[in-house]
């Protein structure tokens, strides 16, 4: 049994490139998940999938630059995905059109203009590298650089955190203690940059955003409290990274989509089965009234 155990969890970590998959996928799990929740707070889940797309011109500019440079494809993206998030808030202000009509027809732009540029001066393999990316294939430099950016967005989440929940909450008492909520905004939202940046090399550009919106949205089937779904969604997405890591060796499957997979079966499940705002929750909440009704 123990052997069996050991060839299933532990072999296959014995290899270096699985090794580098799964530090790099742990450090996404802390990153994104709590991203993901107040994005789910703040009512903007899909603005995640558009800033997703919002990065990819640069990254494509970066690799038409300088090739598979990570350091270049990341800069890139962070400045593609800033630029994106400062037209769309720009044109909402001037036109009164909301930020994410805006955001939305911005992305659209950006993914057709980086999928063109990897098109043609690239080939397919080039285009089904940046749009789905490869874990396994990430390297020692790739693997400092997601660490780096990782370790940097939860630092700065822990130092914002207060204003974070205040401006999804109360806006006006964050404006009446002297700082701008559209600061916060702002900067919030160069963390979603940074994230998705950082995970476009493991996920790629299109599922990047699955590792931080996923865990979130399952995360609300089992808890109302913030930091109970901080925790819940970070613990999701440690689980879908191992396990879709696992599968991957196993079966012979792509990383990425096996991660993001599992991440979905959670989110099915805790659909059906949660403690709260799920199908089996809410006959349970029907059925209680009808069994108070019956002659004890």
């Amino acid at each position: 049994m123990l052997a069996l155990l050991d060839s299933v969890f532990l072999i296959p970590f014995d290899y270096g490139f699985m090794k580098r998959a799964l530090i790099a996928s742990l450090a996404l799990s802390l990153a994104a998940p709590p991203l993901g929740v107040f994005l789910m707070m703040r009512g903007m889940s899909l603005i995640g999938d558009a800033m997703a797309h919002a990065i990819l011109p640069g990254v494509a500019l970066g690799f038409l630059l300088a090739g598979f440079s990570l350091p270049m494809m990341s800069l890139g993206g962070v400045l593609s995905g800033l630029l994106v998030a400062g037209l769309a808030g720009s044109v909402s202000q001037m036109t009164g059109h909301r930020e994410d009509s805006a955001m939305a027809s911005f992305f659209l732009i950006s993914l057709a203009a980086g999928v063109m540029l990897v098109s043609v001066c690239g080939s397919s393999v080039d285009l089904t590298h940046v749009l789905f990316g490869s874990i396994l294939a990430v390297d020692t430099t790739a693997l400092v650089l997601i660490a780096g950016m990782s370790s940097l967005i939860v630092i700065l989440i822990a130092v914002m955190f207060r204003a974070l929940v205040v401006e999804c909450l109360d806006p006006l008492f964050l404006r009446g203690q002297g700082i701008k909520s559209g600061r916060v905004h702002g900067l919030f939202l160069g963390l979603v940059v940074l994230n998705l940046t950082a995970g476009f090399q493991t996920l790629g550009t299109l599922m990047a955003v699955g590792l931080m919106m996923l865990p979130a949205t399952t995360a609300r089937f089992w808890s109302k409290r913030l930091e109970g779904l901080i925790g819940i969604a970070i613990g999701v997405a440690i689980i879908a990274s191992l396990g879709g890591l696992l599968l991957s060796y196993h079966l012979s499957l792509p990383s990425g989509p096996a991660i993001i997979m599992l991440a979905g079966i959670g989110y099915v499940l805790s659909a059906l089965l949660g403690r709260h705002h799920s199908l089996l929750a809410k006959r349970r909440r029907t059925a209680t009234p009808l069994e108070a009704q019956e002659p004890g």
